[in-house]
C-alpha cells in the first residue's frame, strides 16, 4: 500500500472517529457505524491506532463485542432503537415530510431497528 493511500485511509478514519463522537451528542447521527468504519480504516492504515480504538474506555467495548461476537449489548440496543424512534418522531412532526418520504424513512428505520434487535447480546466475560 502506498503512503498516499495509507494517509488517505488514516485521514478518513479520523473523520469517522469525529463523526462518531458527534453522534454521542446528536440524536440523529449514529455512533456505532462510524466507529466500525473507523476501526476498519485504522486496521488498513495503522494497526497501532486500531488497537488504541479497540482499547478505548468508551468506544472499545462495543467495538470488541461486535468484532468478536457480532453482538450488541442490550442497553445499547434499547438506546439505539429509542433514539431512532425519537428521531423519527422529530422528523415527522417538525419537518412534516410528504407521505412517501415519511414511509421511506419509516421503512429504513424499521429495518435498522429489526437488525439491531436481532443481533445477539455479548456473552458475560
Amino acid at each position: 500500500m502506498t503512503l498516499s493511500v495509507r494517509l488517505a485511509l488514516l485521514g478518513l478514519a479520523w473523520v469517522m472517529v469525529g463523526l462518531a463522537t458527534a453522534g454521542i451528542f446528536l440524536p440523529l447521527l449514529p455512533t456505532t457505524p462510524f466507529l466500525l468504519l473507523a476501526a476498519w480504516l485504522f486496521s488498513r492504515s495503522s494497526p497501532r491506532l486500531e488497537q488504541w480504538l479497540a482499547g478505548h474506555a468508551l468506544f472499545g467495548p462495543p467495538l470488541r463485542d461486535w468484532r468478536d461476537d457480532g453482538a450488541i449489548a442490550r442497553r445499547n440496543k434499547i438506546c439505539a432503537i429509542l433514539l431512532m424512534a425519537l428521531g423519527f418522531a422529530y422528523f415527522w412532526l417538525a419537518i412534516e415530510p410528504p407521505a412517501i418520504g415519511l414511509l421511506a424513512v419509516a421503512a429504513i428505520m424499521i429495518a435498522c431497528g429489526i437488525f439491531i434487535a436481532t443481533r445477539p447480546e455479548p456473552p458475560n466475560k
